[in-house]
């Protein structure tokens, strides 16, 4: 789920001026300096000796990206893990809680956000393989009378521009009132309330016409996924994804508001100047199939090796998936379905997504020729754009560890 951040810290400030702010942490905590240097926290292969300079120069900027996200950008806590042929290492700097001091352990579990919506797509072209739904086919078809109302009609709307948000459907986030979460963190969400918050707005574009990214189109996916298989969107993603890779950290909550093993506090930021509010423990069903999964690096890494690999999709549906179009940023920013790609600093490009979600922001990104990179902060929203600049060059950097100049096979 991909937040709007100054929607939520403005409601946020609010909310505590409302009287929330007994909540939060002591403002002392918000402020205790993150650990002073970032350290390996798990190396399972040592880099060969023809890489060594490469990769110790990309590791200084590494440490030096993690020591800024939470010395100057203000998380608790950051965290990366890199992974490639020839091992996977944990690289971390700060806190994972700030009342304990406690150091972020290299198995953390993390809420994913958006990254949630890969993992959708994914179950969702499995089906398109299986010839049980239909990319071009109209929302209609799956889900009869429910996409109505204010210019928006599922009779024109395809499944494709569901996963590629060229849809023009509105964002439920756009619309929806933040101190909701906050005031009752542990309530029921259910997918079709969200997706009516976003329907009573008329689109944004006529379908196919424009970009723009929304969370409600990836709810109307899971929706699609449960009316054709039976099966909740969760229960799909465990059978044909988590289970087959053996992701043994990963896992589709529903309403479970816990994170199961190790994992750091997340926090919000409710004004520039309020403490930390520790918003770790919420109903993950906002989110849904558009944002509420959990996952860790090392599992993340796995996914996006064996998507990029072929293990998951057959060729004409991995095709599909990065079949991308332009975002219509200046960064170069493409998004297919479900799986964006970005170009390397030094050349090619590299496939992943982004992620938001209540007490966490993520990005993680993987190469075709086998390399994976998954960057997770404690804090979120209440950041500050800069964190997460800082978080896309961490993946960048991780992704360019030992590389040289000339790299070939990217799309």
């Amino acid at each position: 789920m991909i937040t709007r951040k100054r929607a939520f810290r403005g409601a946020l400030t609010l909310t505590v001026a409302l009287g929330f702010a007994a909540a939060a942490l002591p403002a002392g905590a918000a402020e205790r300096t993150p650990t002073a240097e970032a350290a390996y926290a798990r190396v399972t292969a040592p880099a060969p000796s023809n890489a060594a300079a490469s990769s110790s120069s990309s590791d200084a900027r590494l440490r030096e990206l993690l020591h800024r996200l939470t010395a100057v950008d203000g998380a608790p806590g950051a965290f990366v893990e890199t992974r490639g042929r020839r091992g996977s290492t944990v690289l971390t700097d700060g806190v994972a809680d700030v009342e304990r001091r406690t150091p972020l352990d290299p198995d953390s579990r993390f809420r994913i956000g958006s990254m949630t919506k890969t993992f959708t797509a994914t179950a969702m072209l499995q089906l398109v393989g299986e010839r049980r739904v239909h990319l071009d086919a109209p929302v209609e078809r799956y889900l009869p009378g429910v996409v109505r109302g204010h210019g928006n009609d599922g009779r024109r709307i395809t499944v494709r521009q569901l996963l590629q948000h060229t849809s023009g459907l509105p964002d439920f986030l756009d619309h929806f009132d933040p101190r909701d979460i906050v005031m009752d963190p542990l309530a029921h969400r259910d997918p079709l309330d969200l997706v009516n918050i976003a329907l009573a707005h008329p689109p944004e574009f006529a379908p196919g016409s424009g970009w723009s990214y929304s969370n409600t189109g990836y709810l109307l996916v899971g929706m699609i996924i449960e009316r054709v298989t039976g099966n909740t969107y969760g229960e799909e993603i465990e059978r044909r994804v988590i289970e087959p890779l053996g992701l043994s950290e990963t896992s589709v909550p529903g309403d479970d508001p816990t994170i199961p093993g190790p994992h750091p506090r997340g926090y919000v930021r409710p004004g520039d100047d309020a403490p930390l509010l520790d918003i770790t423990a919420v109903n993950p069903s906002v989110g849904g199939a558009a944002g509420g999964m959990i996952s860790s690096g090392s599992d993340v890494n796995r996914f996006l090796g064996a998507l990029l690999g072929g293990e998951l999709l057959h060729p004409a549906q991995l095709g599909e998936m990065m079949r991308t179009r332009p975002t219509g940023g200046s960064d170069g920013r493409r998004y297919g379905l479900g799986l964006e790609s970005k170009p390397l600093p030094r050349g090619g490009r590299y496939w992943g997504h982004t992620g938001d979600f209540l007490g966490y922001e993520t990005a993680a990104g993987a190469t075709v020729d086998g390399r994976q990179a998954t960057v997770m902060v404690n804090l979120g929203p209440g950041s500050s754009d800069a964190q997460s600049d800082d978080i896309q060059a961490a993946v960048e950097t991780a992704l360019s560890r030992g590389r040289s100049t000339a790299f070939a096979g990217q799309r």
